[in-house]
């Protein structure tokens, strides 16, 4: 059995010690701020789904059984927070529309032609378009599909933490990566081909 490297915290946090939840912001404020941003796309809702999910572990510290570490656990409950948090402003479609995903054959190649803008992609004069374009596309991806790309691309937790972190398979956490980064992807090279036809 593996130990949590966090025990020292989770231990202080039962125990109700008086610095614990200064602990516990120092140690995952920063991280559950960046999380709650990528998910949310705002400054404000993200400081919001924080102050819930710090509380939430405070109040609730004493339902961690400790089957995963603590750090999924409290990630679990930054994820849910952003989610409830998203669902009272938006509708969204649980999927992806095919119609916004690149077309492959049975072999897995592109039907249409993708242009490899990737070259361009450091241009310094184009940085602030693509920073943009990005930001908008990961604000565009139903909420599924945001919290395992930032769980797994901004936050780099493997494909086996996230399943953790959200309580889903492995499968489907690859599959919702998968398809966001092809979404991503799409965005971004229209948005490429756009900048293009503008200079």
């Amino acid at each position: 059995m593996s130990v949590d490297r966090d025990r020292g915290l989770v231990d202080a946090l039962r125990r109700r010690e008086p610095t614990a939840a200064q602990r516990l912001v120092a140690t995952y404020g920063d991280r559950a701020y960046r999380l709650a941003t990528g998910m949310t796309g705002n400054a404000p809702d993200a400081q919001e789904v924080v102050q819930d999910a710090l509380w939430t572990v405070v109040r609730k510290i004493d339902t961690f059984r400790g089957e995963s570490a603590f750090g999924s656990w409290f990630y679990r409950i930054v994820a849910n927070a952003a989610y409830q948090k998203l669902r009272g402003r938006q509708s969204r479609r649980q999927d992806l529309s095919p119609d916004v995903l690149p077309l492959f054959d049975e072999q897995g190649r592109h039907l249409a032609p993708m242009a490899d803008w990737s070259p361009r992609a450091d241009d310094p004069s184009l940085q602030t378009d693509l920073r943009m374009a990005l930001t908008s596309a990961i604000n565009e991806l139903p909420v599924e599909y945001r919290i395992v790309l930032v769980l797994r691309d901004v936050e780099g937790l493997s494909n086996l933490e996230v399943a953790e972190a959200l309580r889903i398979a492995v499968s489907s956490v690859k599959s919702r990566v998968h398809r966001a980064r092809l979404f991503l992807r799409k965005r971004l090279g229209d948005a490429m081909t756009t900048l293009s036809t503008d200079v």
